[in-house]
């Protein structure tokens, strides 16, 4: 029972924080991109004459979408068409049960690892998941009885099937370095260390290649600028356009959930997860060959500030492509999904494999 209590607080911990730091990107992408473009951004909304830096324009949006009024268009498959971003959001919020947020805790003699689901085949999991996300963009599009829905929608799933095998591809060179596809074990692979111990094993210095590629393939997963195709308004009509209400506003938030799941599973393949460089289970062993002992409680929550750390700087750094590139056009966006990224993906593979034979491992 304890076992189970503890794995409910996991999964219930891991998905709020999850949620609430995908609600708070509303804010962080007003105003990051004001920052980017000399503006002051968000900076209205208020409570008992606090602003909060822009902050309660999150909260303001709640407010907004759940007062507006839901809208079914005539001749649409109202069971479809209402379960369709209810989908897009569980699917993408689902796929964090299996990422790891710290190593192993032990308190009063229990070892507990924080990871929700525990499960040696993590990242099949995980991607399971993140492809199951295209049946809320088909649905939304085609029971909305509109053919520009039923097109976004059609080019929507288009462009999240063409990246998402781009983006397995590009794990497998990470796979077969570290063998694994559990995630917790994938960090504790990237625990290693190269160059006399200098620099530690972590997927982006032993596979560079696929972390571009993931990267890029990622990005077009989550469907925002540059791939921001099958909903880019100004040129474009959406799969959601007959969306209002709270209803459009979880489509949105779905793109955000998947771009803070991007930005963790980013920080687990390719830079070691909660690995911090030179802390080990007792402290931390420098390679010039000082040691500090640590007990076990603040070297698990070094970990998970290394972890959260990490994902913030990548959720940045995918906020600034956001608004820095332009939109591809939707020819170019197909090109580069089938006839560059996945090609150089699938000679990557090759080159890993001669390599681990080479070596002999």
């Amino acid at each position: 029972m304890n076992d189970l209590l503890i794995k409910f607080i996991l999964s219930a911990g891991t998905l709020f924080i999850m949620f609430n730091i995908a609600g708070l990107l509303t804010w962080v992408e007003r105003k990051q991109s004001a920052v980017m473009q000399d503006r002051i951004g968000a900076n209205r909304a208020s409570i008992f004459g606090m602003k909060a830096m822009g902050m309660f324009h999150a909260l303001a949006d709640v407010l907004k979408m759940l007062s507006k009024e839901e809208f079914i268009p005539e001749g649409a498959n109202k069971f479809l068409f209402n379960i369709a971003p209810y989908l897009s959001v569980t699917f993408a919020l689902v796929g964090f049960a299996a990422i790891p947020i710290g190593g192993e805790l032990v308190l009063n003699g229990h070892s507990i690892q924080l990871q929700a689901a525990n499960l040696n085949i993590a990242l099949i999991f995980i991607f399971a998941m993140m492809s199951m996300g295209v049946y809320g963009v088909v649905l939304a599009g085609f029971s909305s009885n509109n053919n520009y829905a039923f097109l976004g929608g059609m080019r929507g799933a288009a462009q999240m099937i063409a990246y998402e095998i781009t983006m397995g591809a590009a794990i497998m060179g990470v796979i077969m370095v570290f063998n694994t596809i559990d995630m917790q074990a994938l960090d504790r692979a990237q625990g290693a260390y190269m160059l006399g111990g200098w620099l530690p094993k972590w997927g982006i210095f032993v596979q560079p290649l696929s972390f571009l590629l993931f990267f890029t393939a990622a990005t077009a997963e989550t469907k925002r600028t540059p791939f921001d195709l099958p909903e880019g308004e100004s040129e474009i009509i959406g799969y959601f356009v007959e969306y209002s209400g709270m209803k459009f506003g979880m489509f949105f938030l779905a793109d955000l959930v998947e771009t803070v799941l991007v930005a963790a599973l980013m920080a687990t393949l390719f830079f070691g997860g909660w690995q911090v460089p030179y802390l080990h289970a007792d402290g931390f062993y420098f390679p010039w060959g000082g040691h500090m002992a640590m007990a076990n409680l603040p070297v698990v929550i070094l970990g998970v500030l290394s972890f959260f750390f990490k994902v913030a700087l990548f959720i940045w750094f995918l906020m600034a492509v956001r608004w820095t590139l332009p939109r591809f056009r939707y020819d170019q966006l197909m090109n580069l999904g089938w006839k560059i990224l996945l090609p150089i993906s699938l000679i990557n593979i090759a080159v890993t494999a001669v390599v681990i034979t080479l070596l002999g491992r």
